[in-house]
């Protein structure tokens, strides 16, 4: 579980309440709902037109990162690797057979497999760097989700406001109302600078980290099962995979 993900969103809430409050605005202020469908649901619609289904549905899939990244290992991935390096020294490639149905995860596999199946080490290296290209673009597209609702829904704010200010004008005769009605126009502007910049764009941000570190994590075994395939020493790989450590 990643605690400053956590500890990111409690305070970013926290300060939004909080400074509504030591502001004096209160926390009746905050709440609008002409503002949230404006708002909210305008930056649902935007982003809706703007993505693919698959990309929207692939985005809150892996929107559950920013909370629980995919469980990472490097030093027990490389300790992996050069077991395998010293299983195919001693039995062969074929020995590696019973290693990969255990495996969980499909990329991992899938490499496994086509290194048990004796294909050339460049030949491995190409099918699995398209792998890995796919899936980081599959998966960066998903992150953009957020970095275009980031983007649109300040803009919606301002229009938000700007349609309260309207009403506001259309009630000039009733000063009574004015104060109350500038204010609620307001409200629109704070749901879309602070949705953007406490949780859309600080979203995006954190899930293009995670998939920069789950890329390397597959760029390291495609460098370890490379040199296994080219019969490497063991520890030779171990310290060449070391330099992912850092």
């Amino acid at each position: 579980m990643d605690r400053l993900s956590l500890i990111g969103l409690f305070l970013a809430l926290a300060s939004l309440v909080g400074g509504s409050i030591l502001k004096g605005a209160g926390l009746a202020s905050l709440w609008s709902p002409a503002a949230f469908v404006i708002v909210i649901v305008g930056t649902i619609a935007s982003i809706l037109l703007h993505t693919s289904p698959a990309v929207f549905k692939h985005a809150f899939k892996i929107v559950r990162w920013v909370i629980l990244p995919p469980s990472s290992d490097r030093h027990e991935l490389i300790r992996q690797i050069v077991d395998w390096s010293n299983i195919a020294r001693r039995q062969g490639l074929l020995g590696l057979e019973a290693q990969v149905d255990a495996q969980s995860d499909p990329f991992l596999r899938k490499g496994l497999q086509l290194l048990v199946d004796g294909v050339e080490p460049e030949t491995i290296r190409h099918m699995m760097e398209i792998e890995l290209s796919s899936q980081e673009h599959q998966d960066l597209a998903a992150s953009k989700v957020f970095e275009g609702m980031g983007i649109y829904a300040p803009t919606l704010g301002i229009i938000g406001a700007v349609l309260g200010l309207i009403a506001v004008m259309k009630n000039l005769a009733d000063p009574s109302k004015l104060g109350h009605g500038i204010a609620a126009a307001f409200t629109a502007t704070i749901y879309g600078i602070a949705s953007a910049n406490l949780l859309f764009l600080p979203v995006s941000a954190k899930l293009k980290s995670v998939i920069h570190h789950n890329s390397r994590d597959r760029e390291m075994i495609i460098e370890g099962l490379i040199s296994i395939a080219q019969g490497e020493n063991p520890r030779n790989i171990e310290t060449n995979l070391s330099g992912f450590l850092h």
